[in-house]
C-alpha cells in the first residue's frame, strides 16, 4: 500500500515537473523582454533598444515553424515560435509609437514606398506587419515548391537556427554605434546569457547536431560582449548621458 502511495506522489511529482518545464520552454523566451517593455513604458524612450532584434526573432521564428512542414519537432517548439512572434510585434507596436511620439516633425515613411535606405524604420505599425506577412508569404510559396528537397529543408533549419543565434548582433552594434547602453534593460541581456548558456550545455549533453551548440556558443559569445559593453561604458562613458525630456509630455504642456 505505502508503495503504491508512493508511486502515485513520485507519478504527480514528475507530471508537475513536466508542465513547469513546457511552461518555461514555451514562455521563458519571452520573460527578457518584459523588463525592457516596462523600461520603454516607462521612459517614453526606445533608442537603447534595437527592433533589429525584433526583425532577428520574427525571421528566425517564422523559418522554424516553416521548417517544421519539413522535419516534424515537438509541439511545443511550434507554439514557442508563435508566442514569440506575437511578442515582438507587441513590442515593434511600442517601440513605434514611442518613437513617433517624439518625432513629430520626422516625415511619416512606409513600407510601400520600398526605399531600402528606411527599412525596417517605418512610421505606423502596421507598415511592420505587412513587411511581417509579405516575406511569409514568399517564404512559405518557396517551401511549398521545394519540400520535397532534403537539402532546402536542411538549409531551412539551419537558417532558423543561425538567424536566432545572431539574436544578439543587432543590440551588439547599436550599443556601438550609441557608445552608451543607456536605454538597454541589463536584465533582458542577463536573462539572455543565462538561458543561452542553459540551453547549449542542454544540447552539449543530449549530443545535439552540431550546428544546434554551435550556434548556442555563438550566442553566448554575443551576449558576453553586450555585458562587457555594459561595463566598459558605465566606467568609461564615451557621451554625456542624456535627459531627455519626452516630447509628448512638452507638446501636452503648451
Amino acid at each position: 500500500m505505502d508503495d503504491e502511495v508512493l508511486e502515485q506522489i513520485v507519478s504527480v511529482f514528475n507530471a508537475l515537473v513536466s508542465w513547469v518545464a513546457a511552461g518555461a520552454m514555451v514562455f521563458g523566451g519571452v520573460v527578457p523582454y518584459i523588463p525592457q517593455y516596462r523600461d520603454i513604458r516607462r521612459t517614453q524612450n526606445a533608442e537603447g533598444f534595437s527592433t533589429y532584434v525584433c526583425l532577428v526573432l520574427l525571421v528566425a521564428n517564422i523559418l522554424r515553424i516553416l521548417f517544421r512542414f519539413g522535419r516534424y519537432f515537438e509541439t511545443l517548439l511550434l507554439w514557442q515560435s508563435i508566442i514569440m512572434i506575437g511578442t515582438m510585434l507587441i513590442m515593434l507596436n511600442l517601440c513605434t509609437n514611442v518613437r513617433m511620439a517624439t518625432e513629430l516633425n520626422t516625415k511619416r515613411r512606409s513600407f510601400i514606398d520600398f526605399d531600402w535606405s528606411y527599412f525596417w524604420s517605418w512610421s505606423r505599425f502596421m507598415d511592420y506587419v505587412q513587411c511581417v506577412l509579405s516575406f511569409t508569404l514568399v517564404a512559405a510559396y518557396i517551401t511549398y515548391l521545394l519540400l520535397d528537397s532534403a537539402l532546402f529543408v536542411e538549409t531551412l533549419g539551419f537558417l532558423a537556427v543561425f538567424t536566432e543565434a545572431m539574436l544578439g548582433t543587432p543590440q551588439l552594434y547599436c550599443n556601438f554605434q550609441n557608445k552608451s547602453t543607456e536605454g538597454m534593460s541589463i536584465k533582458m541581456v542577463l536573462m539572455w546569457t543565462s538561458g543561452d548558456t542553459f540551453k547549449t550545455g542542454y544540447f552539449l549533453l543530449t549530443q545535439a547536431p552540431v550546428q544546434f551548440w554551435t550556434c548556442g556558443l555563438l550566442q553566448v559569445f554575443v551576449d558576453i560582449a553586450i555585458l562587457f559593453q555594459v561595463y566598459y561604458y558605465s566606467r568609461y562613458p564615451q557621451k554625456p548621458v542624456s535627459h531627455t525630456v519626452s516630447h509628448t509630455t512638452s507638446a501636452k504642456a503648451l
